[in-house]
């Protein structure tokens, strides 16, 4: 090579370099003044299959994913202007190409958002996205937590009632590295009900009327909310009428005016009416009610002694059991009754003061013992049904209303009777006889063994003191021995009377079903009793010298 040659060879590669060298100054001074992390912004220069490029002013170009623009390739043009954080200055690749994102530019700027108001104790709208463990999700343009315990003054128990619904918050706890963002609605609602509750306590009074919601129910009422104090509405303050549990009249988030009937300023307890806002009705009770009117009533509520029906709303009146037909029979007001049914009452009596109304349902049918003595006079034969049994008879009803009394000792006139059961049964139709009527007390005395002719009418015709029987024994005791004479009469043969021999046991002879001759040698017939003897058959003795005391003459058991 010649020495020309070699010196403008030389001359080229200095050029060269001197070229080279002024390109890496160029790239540095376009790199200066940006670093990675930070947010400026760019045009985008093209799109294709693989994303959007974009010209943040630098050596290279960054590319961005479609996906991270709103509406794809349809939501973005050439020559747009985005802002993009820088990622990386050179891609994994070594392509050249810029890393850059408008997801994390976007998160950046609302971190920085949400700092601002984090610092300020400012507040935020989001909307509710979900639940999960502990509470609810909450997109501000970055997902957020929502503690249960922060939703409202009180833990929801539906938690997804609040999802997709916008709420204000205010944030209580922020960590970017993380990323967790903590929020509270609670604080926000506490704060609005100490401002209100100051308005509300200056402004309450007894007597005033005040429109509030209801935040809880219970069995006893309900509490609503006056703006930053609770105030109970009781369940009798509701209606007037009868309210079976608050929850029939209220429900939970209604919006109510009440009357503010107590105010304890101190304490800060309010008592709430809502029935007042009407005047009770028992005002002019005796005007509307006056006792003998006929009305008409609902059954509302039956009990053991009676059913309560309701006059018109707040008004009831009690048909006891007693009243409600003359029939005394009925052991429980179901059998007359039902709960729902329309019937119609007639006023008793009215207490006004402890608001009770007496009614009678029986009242609206004739009184059965009105003329009880023209449809059974005394010793007619009547029919009716054993409706009970007691130690000391049978009561049987006549017809509905009316009960007659067989007392035991009207069952017959022959047996001893221990109980009525050994004569009548529950549920027998039966004849019997009128003996007496007390129509005040409303008793009547009846009989059945008035049915029959009584033996004892005939006895003094038929037998005199002297006169010789034969008779049936039918029962023997240690005092001597009881003989049938004729059916339904009966005497005793003394254990004096039966011989004249001595006898350590003078009623070994003598047993059941024996037939003997024996005298009469005593007669009291108003007291129903014949002394026998049989000794007398044979010692002559007529009667009249009968060596026997009557009240040695016992009753047989």
């Amino acid at each position: 090579m010649s020495d020309e040659n070699a010196s403008t060879a030389s001359q080229l590669d200095a050029e060269e370099e001197l070229s080279q060298e002024e390109m890496e100054a160029l790239y540095d001074s376009s790199m200066r003044g940006y670093k990675e992390g930070e947010i400026v912004k760019g045009i985008v220069l093209g799109i294709d299959r693989d994303g959007v490029i974009v010209d943040v002013g630098m050596k290279s170009e960054g590319l961005i994913s479609l996906d991270e623009f709103p509406g794809g390739r349809s939501g973005v043009h050439e020559g747009d202007e985005v802002e993009v954080l820088i990622e990386k200055t050179e891609d994994d690749k070594s392509e050249g190409m810029i890393v850059l994102s408008i997801d994390k530019a976007l998160k950046m700027r609302q971190w920085d958002k949400l700092q601002t108001v984090y610092d300020d104790e400012g507040t935020i709208k989001g909307a509710v996205i979900g639940k999960i463990k502990g509470g609810l999700a909450v997109d501000i343009g970055l997902r957020a937590f929502l503690p249960g315990s922060q939703i409202d003054v009180r833990p929801p128990r539906n938690l997804d009632e609040y999802i997709g619904k916008v709420f204000e918050y205010r944030i209580i706890k922020m960590n970017k590295r993380r990323g967790n963002i903590v929020l509270s609605r609670r604080v926000l609602i506490e704060e609005d009900r100490r401002a209100s509750r100051e308005t509300v306590l200056a402004t309450l009074e007894e007597g005033k009327c005040i429109d509030g919601v209801v935040k809880n129910i219970t069995d006893y009422g309900a509490f609503i909310d006056l703006g930053g104090i609770d105030g109970l509405l009781h369940i009798t303050d509701i209606s007037w009428g009868r309210v079976n549990h608050p929850s029939e009249v209220l429900q939970i988030s209604d919006t109510v005016n009440v009357v503010v009937l107590k105010f304890d300023k101190e304490n800060e307890k309010v008592s709430l009416g809502l029935k007042q806002h009407t005047e009770d009705p028992w005002k002019n009770i005796e005007e509307k009610y006056a006792i003998g009117t006929r009305i008409d009533g609902k059954v509302v509520s039956i009990t053991d002694y009676g059913a309560f029906l309701e006059l018109e709303p707040g008004v009831e009146g009690l048909v006891h059991i007693s009243e409600m037909t003359w029939s005394k029979h009925v052991r429980h007001p179901s059998r007359i009754v039902a709960q729902g049914d329309e019937v119609q009452a007639e006023v008793l009596n009215i207490d006004k003061d402890r608001k009770r109304i007496s009614l009678g349902m029986k009242q609206l049918k004739p009184n059965p013992w009105e003329n009880i003595e023209e449809r059974y006079p005394m010793g007619s034969i009547i029919e009716g049904v054993v409706r009970n049994l007691t130690d000391f008879g049978a009561f049987v009803e006549i017809e509905e209303g009316v009960d007659g009394l067989i007392h035991i000792s009207d069952m017959s006139w022959t047996e001893k009777i221990k109980h009525p059961s050994e004569k009548v049964k529950k549920k027998d139709v039966v004849k019997t006889v009128v003996l007496n009527i007390e129509k005040e007390n409303e008793r009547i005395s009846l009989g059945l063994k008035q049915l029959e002719e009584d033996p004892w009418e005939k006895v003094a015709e038929k037998y005199q003191v002297g006169q010789d029987v034969t008779v049936k024994i039918v029962k023997v005791t240690n005092f001597g021995a009881f003989a049938e004479i004729e059916p339904g009469v009966e005497g005793l043969i003394h254990a004096s009377q039966i011989s004249n021999l001595p006898s350590s046991n003078p009623m070994k002879d003598l047993d059941v079903d024996d037939t003997v001759d024996a005298r009469i040698i005593k007669m009291e017939l108003e007291q129903r009793k014949i002394a026998l003897s049989i000794k007398a058959l044979t010692s002559g003795i007529t009667g009249d010298d009968a060596d026997f005391d009557m009240e040695d003459f016992p009753e047989a058991e």
